[in-house]
């Protein structure tokens, strides 16, 4: 990737990168010298190609550029969600022992003797306003610096992502990883150098941080960067705009504006949702609204991108479209692994440029999830229709997405378990009109004076605000099957209208 960021930037230094909230401008080439003061920086501090730099720190354009001077230097990039308490920080920097750690200031005491246990020696601070230890040692550093040259099979980030049994993994993505699936996207999506992409999404996400920002680079197109998600701006800046991409909890906040209307989305090219379903009234109902059929796409941390609506023909509402260019996709069964006839539900399976290497140290689960011929089994069940299309119809697994975030019950139940009073917890999603899906705690009570709200209390300083239950519900006994297994499929279907109306 950053070898087509260089190229952009030597084709067209003056032309805008990243636009503000306030519509001031990064340019490519002021951005190509902002990455090689970070990587001047890194590299001050010890870091070598094939060294991992890790970041949690809120969204800026130090934090987005970061990932591209940690690519110029030949490190490999390994975003955290913000949301990360330092109890679940410290599991993903003893596992991928970054030699620098980037984090917000008014964590460093914590961060101090994180580090100190881990023995990594070099941290620097960066917060929201883009200010702190990196931002000002950073401009203390020449803005020229070497490019590593390095094969495209090299590392170039790993992402971590949980699995059931709550023990977290590290995707491992090539450099060719993230390109291939680029410039495909440039291509599928008709972006061009005049596009001017709305960013809202998180950068520590696969989404924000690859699907967004590769394409934009790999069009040489500009991004209107804003912090977060909020609704009114999106509707203020979306004249200035010709994409937005988001979460369907995007389209269903804006679809609640009353000042979003078909006028404000008249200047724009296209409607980019993925990360979670889309439903299908969302789907018509923004359709209805603004004479835009939203595209949806299906990607996963290990594969970037693999089936997208097409941009030309028929956007089917409850479809992810078809495979893209280069990437196969195949409907097992999920017992044997092998075809199902068509039109049949199976786990899908995908192979192509976008697959990434493995998980990091974990060569068992790696051959466990990658076959032998290269096909990656995502655990997600489709099928394929007589024209084609992809429809994710389930989960193999029990994951929740609440936002565009992964939730993996199996790490939440652990936490609720080990609250005084509490037998034992099994953790569903349910639909939710916001959030795509609510996550729910169904314990059994040890304790008949404990109540939803010290349940709640409990969690809040050990959970990631997304993972902590919306709702805690009460039960005499969990539901069981002859095995002794939990139905959580029964709870899912008792609690289906938990958050309707």
């Amino acid at each position: 990737m950053f070898s087509l960021f260089q190229q952009r930037a030597a084709a067209a230094p003056d032309a805008p990168f990243l636009i503000g909230p306030d519509l001031s401008v990064l340019s490519y080439g002021a951005a190509l010298g902002r990455t090689a003061q970070l990587a001047n920086l890194f590299a001050a501090r010890g870091v070598k190609p094939g060294d991992r730099v890790a970041i949690q720190a809120e969204k800026s354009p130090d934090a987005l550029l970061a990932y591209l001077a940690a690519l110029r230097l030949g490190a490999v990039f390994l975003p955290l969600n913000t949301a990360y308490t330092p109890a679940e920080i410290r599991f993903f920097l003893g596992d991928a022992r970054p030699a620098l750690f980037v984090h917000r200031p008014e964590d460093e005491p914590a961060m101090i003797a994180l580090c100190d246990e881990l023995g990594i020696a070099a941290r620097l601070t960066l917060d929201a306003a883009g200010q702190g230890s990196l931002a000002q040692r950073a401009d203390a550093q020449p803005v020229e610096a070497p490019v590593a040259a390095l094969p495209g099979d090299a590392l170039a980030a790993i992402l971590y992502t949980s699995g059931t049994t709550g023990r977290s993994k590290g995707a491992m993505l090539s450099r060719d990883n993230l390109a291939s699936n680029a410039v495909t996207l440039v291509d599928c999506w008709r972006f061009t150098s005049a596009d001017v992409l709305l960013h809202a999404l998180p950068i520590f996400h696969t989404h924000g941080l690859f699907v967004a920002t590769n394409v934009t680079i790999a069009a040489g197109s500009a991004m209107i960067f804003l912090p977060r998600f909020d609704a009114a701006e999106l509707i203020r800046l979306m004249p200035q705009a010709s994409v937005l991409m988001g979460v369907p909890t995007f389209y269903t906040r804006l679809l609640a504006e009353p000042a979003f209307t078909r006028e404000t989305a008249a200047a724009m090219r296209l409607f980019v949702s993925g990360s979670a379903p889309l439903s299908a009234e969302t789907h018509k109902a923004f359709a209805r609204r603004t004479g835009h059929a939203i595209l949806e796409r299906y990607g996963m941390t290990e594969t970037n991108m693999n089936t997208s609506n097409p941009y030309d023909g028929d956007r089917v509402p409850g479809s992810v479209g078809f495979p893209l260019p280069g990437v196969e996709l195949r409907i097992t069964d999920p017992e044997t692994g092998a075809a199902v006839p068509d039109g049949a539900v199976g786990i899908i399976e995908v192979r192509g440029p976008n697959v990434f290497q493995g998980y990091w140290q974990l060569p068992d689960k790696t051959a466990e999830d990658l076959r032998p011929d290269g096909f990656f089994i995502t655990g997600d069940l489709g099928q394929v229709d007589p024209r084609g299309y992809v429809t994710i119809v389930g989960r193999a697994k029990d994951l929740i997405i609440c936002g565009g975030f992964n939730v993996y019950p199996a790490e939440v139940e652990t936490v609720i378990d080990a609250v005084p009073g509490i037998a034992e917890s099994a953790v569903i999603g349910v639909p939710h009109p916001d959030m795509g899906e609510g996550v729910v705690a169904v314990v059994q009570a040890r304790d008949p004076a404990l109540d939803e709200a010290a349940v709640l209390a409990a969690l809040s300083g050990q959970l990631a605000r997304f993972k902590q239950p919306r709702r805690v519900i009460f039960v005499p006994e969990l539901p069981r099957n002859t095995m002794g297994k939990v139905q959580k499929k029964l709870l899912r279907e008792t609690y289906a209208d938990l958050f309707a109306g």
